[in-house]
């Protein structure tokens, strides 16, 4: 097997506020800190990371895009399995997050379309 697994990379504007945002919405903890910008959290069954970028950089070497923080549709994105939608939801949103659909029944159990406070899209699941 050539892969190791996963992990999970999220640029933000703010590490502290991301830190403040994913640790205390989703009770993750911080494994260790690399450098001023980047903080490794766990608690998702991967690796999470949070890594600072300030808006208007390059998304990538060559890019015409800038990373921007408003709220953006990407075909990547966050399915965060949780034992209780409803209190999670609340505290998404108490955090800063945004509800951008109601909770509703699937085929696989409960589901709700959120973003976080720097517009990156997540879904909470219920299962």
């Amino acid at each position: 097997m050539l892969t190791r697994g996963a992990l999970i990379n999220i640029d933000v504007p703010d590490i502290k506020k991301a830190e403040a945002f994913y640790c205390g919405v989703f009770d993750l903890k911080v494994t260790r800190r690399i450098g001023p910008d980047a903080v490794e959290l766990s608690g998702l069954g991967v690796p999470c990371y949070l890594l600072e970028k300030a808006s208007g950089t390059p998304a990538f070497r060559g890019g015409s895009h800038p990373r921007e923080y408003s709220r953006h549709w990407t075909p990547v994105h966050l399915d965060i399995s949780v034992t209780d939608i409803h209190a999670v939801h609340n505290r998404v949103v108490a955090a800063g997050g945004h509800a951008e659909s109601g909770i509703r029944e699937a085929p696989y159990g409960k589901i709700v379309l959120m973003s976080d406070p720097f517009g990156h899209g997540l879904c909470l699941i219920e299962q």
